[in-house]
């Protein structure tokens, strides 16, 4: 039932993304726009090492006619069905590179009902920023940070950054 609710508002999403004049695939999650692909992949949860390989390669499939093959992605977006955990955040949240075009979105609240989505989205991408306003203006969204529960907010002056366990 989750999945599918979280298919539901990817595919609205992505019809909303051709009034951009972004390409879409109705079988795949990715969105092309002017400077290449971004990827949404939906998942309840996923490993550690899985994750690390699936951002490190950068790949979509892509369907060309009755062939497939693999392009690269700028940008990935990880949208989950339940909390992602503490060590994937923190993977993100280390490494600049990934923490440059990769999001993540923790949309289990969202399913359950409740209007709060916790995210970690610290990219460039224009179509994330798409995306967030569709969940705002068609699901009434508010973000939230996503933070490692080991982590604390410490406010320096005018700035709140993150310190870690």
């Amino acid at each position: 039932m989750k999945m599918l609710r979280l298919w539901e508002i990817l595919s609205k999403f992505k019809s909303m993304c051709k009034s951009h004049g972004w390409k879409t695939c109705e079988n795949e999650d990715w969105v092309k726009a002017k400077d290449g692909f971004h990827n949404f992949l939906s998942t309840r949860e996923v490993h550690p090492s899985s994750f690390k390989k699936v951002v490190s390669e950068r790949k979509c499939v892509v369907r060309d006619g009755f062939a497939y093959h693999t392009a690269e992605t700028i940008y990935t977006a990880w949208l989950f069905s339940q909390t992602p955990s503490e060590t994937l955040v923190k993977q993100v949240l280390e490494n600049q590179d990934l923490k440059d075009r990769t999001a993540l979105y923790d949309l289990s609240l969202c399913l359950q009902g409740e209007r709060t989505c916790p995210r970690l989205n610290n990219t460039d991408s224009r179509v994330f920023q798409e995306f967030e306003n569709y969940l705002r203006q068609e699901l009434n969204v508010k973000f939230a940070p996503i933070l490692p529960a080991s982590s604390t907010r410490v406010k320096r002056g005018n700035d709140e950054i993150t310190q870690f366990a």
